[in-house]
């Protein structure tokens, strides 16, 4: 009999759901590389394949256990018998870590790859890399990704989908409009909005009370890493001359520090943004202080709807394509590893059962059963209005049957591009949210993602913010290029040469 509980024993609090399944019926199972969900009789006089069995254990992120409307309709269409365990998000970890001590795991759960390396290392875990091209479905899912998931190039997880780079402009549109600028195209064309939204008074007010851009105490989701990405810095590391460098060994991230240095030295960004909190640099933005914000673009509704209290005539837009000396580029920001799906082999028996815990895993990528997983039943918990969907305003209906049900997916809507994407009714949110996608067409990669460097491990953190300390002190003018390769130097020397060597050992053994 299916059981539909609430765990009470579990582990901290990782991002998607745990998955497992129990061995399947000694049936074969169903074709690898059908996308079809029906998995009834192939023929008028065969009979029905036995449902797989596969038991689940599930962050849940509501107040309640679901009910179990979804979870039939599920069963039915991937031919599955879902015994699902329903763990609290603040106990989720403690759950998995009790599971893995015990030896206890389900067949299939989500977990940070990074505490299970060891493990995975030593063989407890199934290799899927062999089996992925036999499932038609997760061929859409992000090669780029699968490489930076690999564990010693191999790979043993699968992902639930998470956008690439959400980073790009936001800008007060009515400053533009007012002082006749487009959106930017290229670094040129945004130093003269940030230079116009300063000294050419966009607000008309009479008054030099304005600046053109708002940034924070934070070098990655601020604006520095962004704007670099569209200098052509490499994301992290780069290769050059057969050998991985991080970022701040390339010209294009000296480029990028003058680049700011000169916003500041002109009085054009926030004078003191190295100190900045996100709470006020948003402020700066919506109290009409500054025109222009370089970070996630879905940050645009919020700021919008801040400025509309303050000014009910201001305006925002969102932009992305800013082409630099190499064209167009923007970092990405999930690098693969982090929270994956991990197959154990002390659940999974035989290769058999690996096929089918897969099969299943491939047909939640189906349009069909990933919308059903998503969305819910159409008519019921959404309605489809120009192509997108459009969720029920009953949101208690919603998260008492659907919403807990979306973490057992894997991909996304980059991954399966028949599946319905979400109606914004406010425009600058959908126009965020579309140009988040949009980022997928010039992302950079960072080669070091899949590959493990010791002495990283145990110190880069710590050299890294002699780094930013010092991109911070060569904007604000404390120290020239000369002063700054001094602390490249001593990062070399501190430990980060023997960095550059174990990352570019692995990266030709991956090869």
């Amino acid at each position: 009999m299916k059981g539909r509980k609430l765990a009470t024993i579990v582990p901290v609090g990782l991002a998607m759901a745990l998955m497992a399944g129990c061995a399947g019926s000694n049936d074969p199972a169903p074709s690898a590389s059908s996308g079809n969900t029906n998995q009834g009789a192939t023929e008028e006089t065969s009979a029905p394949k036995d449902p797989t069995k596969i038991s689940m254990i599930a962050k849940l992120h509501v107040a309640e256990v679901p009910s179990d409307k979804l979870e039939k309709l599920l069963e039915e269409k991937t031919n599955t018998e879902l015994d699902i365990q329903w763990v609290p998000n603040t106990i989720y970890e403690d759950k998995i870590n009790a599971a893995f001590a015990t030896g206890a795991l389900p067949m299939a759960f989500s977990g940070d790859i990074n505490k299970f390396r060891e493990a995975i290392v030593d063989g407890q875990f199934w290799e899927i890399g062999p089996y992925m091209d036999e499932f038609e479905n997760f061929k859409n899912l992000n090669p780029s990704v699968l490489r930076n998931m690999e564990v010693d190039g191999k790979l043993y997880s699968l992902y639930s989908e998470r956008p690439l780079s959400r980073q790009g402009l936001i800008f007060r549109k009515d400053w533009a409009d007012q002082l006749g600028l487009a959106a930017p195209t290229n670094l040129d064309e945004l130093y003269n909005m940030l230079n116009q939204f300063k000294n050419n008074d966009p607000d008309q007010n009479g008054k030099n009370d304005t600046i053109g851009l708002t940034d924070r105490s934070d070098m990655v989701y601020g604006a520095f890493k962004t704007v670099a990405s569209w200098h052509g810095t490499p994301n992290y590391w780069g290769e050059k001359d057969g050998k991985l460098l991080p970022e701040f060994m390339f010209t294009e991230y000296m480029d990028t520090m003058k680049f700011f240095h000169k916003l500041h030295q002109e009085g054009l960004i926030n004078q003191d943004f190295p100190v900045t909190s996100k709470e006020d640099q948003r402020a700066l933005l919506f109290n009409g202080t500054a025109g222009a914000y370089i970070g996630s673009m879905p940050d645009a509704w919020g700021l919008q709807t801040e400025l509309t209290k303050i000014n009910p005539n201001g305006v925002l837009d969102v932009h992305n394509r800013i082409e630099g000396p190499h064209g167009l580029g923007v970092w990405m920001a999930v690098q693969g590893g982090g929270e994956v799906l991990l197959f154990p082999k002390s659940s999974i028996k035989s290769e058999e059962q690996l096929k089918e815990v897969l099969s299943f895993y491939n047909q939640l990528m189906s349009p069909e059963v990933a919308n059903l997983a998503l969305w819910g039943i159409e008519g019921e918990h959404y309605s489809v209005e120009d192509g997108l969907a459009k969720p029920a305003e009953d949101t208690a209906m919603l998260d008492r049957e659907v919403k807990p049900y979306s973490v057992i997916a894997i991909g996304g809507e980059m991954s399966i591009p028949d599946r319905l994407r979400a109606k914004w009714e406010d425009p600058i949110k959908q126009k965020a949210e579309d140009l988040v996608l949009d980022n997928n067409e010039f992302l950079i990669d960072n080669p070091a993602a899949p590959l493990e460097s010791k002495t990283f491990d145990e110190m880069g953190e710590r050299l890294q913010q002699a780094i930013n300390d010092a991109t911070y002190k060569f904007i604000l003018g404390d120290i020239d290029e000369a002063g700054f390769q001094k602390v490249v130097d001593k990062w070399l020397a501190d430990g980060g040469q023997k960095i550059i060597d174990e990352y570019t050992a692995a990266y030709e053994a991956s090869k």
